[in-house]
């Protein structure tokens, strides 16, 4: 016996200097795998207090940048992301079109370039989006946020799944876009003043790069092309007229119409044969069982042996946008 509570002391000794720095150093360790450097080096800086990141707007002076833009606060907005350059962009109504406002860094986002498919693959989506006023709040870690509204009719016309895509603080995420605490606050600030002065939706065009005719060749071989090219038809109408398009979805594709001066680009909207294909989607998942719950396996004894007392053992866990937690079971050995 007194071997398993030596085991015992050196298990506690050991997970005490391990939460020392736990919120920081560990989290980041695990979150950090498999990430493009740029990134990589964004979240370390943020976990080091180096904030703002390189090329954020001074965001104490927001009146001051408004005025020298010749845009109001209260002034319709277009919401554009860029993942290849993690770049979100804010625009600004003047006149008879939009010109840019603000370009903030995105201190992370997760996955690579291309469309998010299913609930927990741990991709950021691509496409055309709109927040309301109920997705300008959200019940959770992130209360101040923005919820993009994946998946949109295009995603549930092609089966993917998915929910709680966020733009939002902080600096870490797992299929949302973290703009740190300070930039969100501005553009939670910038959308919440358009929708309640009148822009009851605000179009959110997430794209995988800037859509421009060298980027898109140096994409041939990619199994997205076809989509992509979808996507710009929607990215060259907006960088002609500077005015954001009419979306509406048929046969799985994006279909794009040109806005007058002044034009809100309303809902997304999709054909009756797509409309039918999610209602048929949604009655096969309606008569699909629930998955049976699976029961934690206990490690069996026979009755000739003698119990021992159980040895810890650790594990991590990361779930949604949240950061790693230790997580502790127990088995009986032999």
């Amino acid at each position: 016996m007194a071997i398993y509570r030596l085991i015992r002391l050196a298990f506690v000794a050991a997970l005490a200097m391990s939460l020392v720095d736990v919120g920081r150093a560990h989290a980041l360790s695990i979150e950090l795998k498999d990430v493009a450097a740029d990134r990589v080096e964004r979240q370390r800086a943020a976990a080091a207090g180096a904030l703002p990141l390189p090329g954020t707007p001074n965001v104490a002076v927001l009146q001051e940048r408004l005025r020298d833009k010749g845009v109001t606060l209260a002034a319709p907005i277009l919401i554009r992301i860029f993942k290849s350059e993690s770049e979100l962009e804010i625009w600004k109504q003047k006149d008879d079109a939009f010109v840019l406002f603000a370009t903030y860094p995105i201190c992370h986002w997760s996955g690579t370039i291309g469309p998010k498919l299913r609930d927990g693959d741990k991709q950021a989506p691509e496409g055309y989006y709109t927040v309301t006023l109920a997705q300008a709040r959200h019940v959770g870690r992130w209360p101040k946020s923005l919820d993009i509204g994946f998946p949109n009719i295009l995603d549930q016309s092609q089966a993917r799944t998915g929910s709680n895509i966020l733009i939002h603080g902080g600096c870490s995420s797992v299929g949302c876009f973290a703009m740190t605490n300070p930039v969100l606050d501005e553009i939670h600030q910038l959308t919440m003043a358009a929708i309640e002065s009148g822009e009851e939706i605000v179009p959110v065009h997430v794209l995988p790069f800037r859509m421009t005719d060298l980027n898109m060749a140096a994409q041939d071989s990619s199994p997205w092309k076809a989509f992509w090219n979808n996507l710009k038809e929607g990215y060259d109408l907006f960088e002609r007229t500077k005015r954001p398009p009419a979306v509406n979805v048929c046969s799985g594709r994006y279909i794009f119409r040109e806005t007058r001066p002044g034009e809100s680009v309303g809902p997304l909207d999709a054909c009756g044969p797509t409309l039918m294909a999610i209602r048929e989607q949604d009655q096969w998942l309606s008569n699909v069982p629930p998955p049976t719950a699976v029961l934690p396996r206990l490690a069996t004894q026979s009755p000739t042996q003698t119990q021992q007392p159980p040895i810890p053992q650790i594990q991590t866990s990361l779930e949604s946008d949240q950061s790693p937690t230790l997580m502790f079971s127990w088995s009986l050995v032999r």
